[in-house]
């Protein structure tokens, strides 16, 4: 029997953890923008929903997610080292965008995007870290759920065409911004 999809809403602080490392507050969301997906959907981790999906509205919460069941263990082999020319257009870097400690998109052979960091520049080679930026990190969610009911249909479709927005950040809904190009 599948499940319900469930509309949920957040407020909480986020703490990393990293290897033996003190537990670091990394994220705030408030009420005034709270985090909202819909179960299901793929819109967050798989165990952070398991943790939320049952909670009643006004409900506190407060759990751990272990790497694995987060973004997974850091793994050294996943840095690169790539040709500088990889990365430059006639033969320069543009230094807004291709400097160390920027995230970049890449692209495989087979076509698939994902992103990378940049953590060295050197005059012939750019290292990448193809990791999640919080790969090997615990983290630790601290809040209260906001709202939690059965996802209408609209609210559903709503989610989808947000998710589908190609980089939208205006929160458009797909009404025609410059970033749905009116999805």
């Amino acid at each position: 029997m599948a499940r319900e999809n469930r509309y949920i809403s957040v407020c909480y602080d986020m703490y990393t953890k990293f290897r033996e490392e003190d537990w670091e507050l990394s994220e705030q969301i408030g009420e005034k923008s709270p985090f909202m997906f819909i179960s299901g959907m793929g819109m967050a981790l798989d165990e952070f929903e398991r943790n939320l999906v049952g909670l009643p509205e006004g409900s506190a919460f407060n759990f751990t997610l272990s790497p694995e069941q987060a973004h997974g263990e850091y793994v050294d082999e996943a840095v690169r080292t790539l040709p500088r020319s990889a990365f430059e257009i006639d033969g320069r870097l543009d230094q807004k965008y291709i400097h160390e400690g920027a995230i970049v998109p890449l692209e495989n052979k087979e076509g698939e995007q994902f992103n990378c960091v940049i953590t060295e520049i050197t005059d012939t080679e750019v290292t990448v870290d193809l990791n999640h930026p919080l790969a090997g990190c615990q983290l630790r969610f601290e809040g209260r759920v906001l709202e939690n009911h059965p996802a209408t249909t609209e609210e559903m479709e709503r989610m989808a065409t947000q998710m589908t927005c190609e980089g939208c950040r205006e929160g458009c809904g797909g009404d025609g911004c410059k970033g749905c190009k009116g999805l």
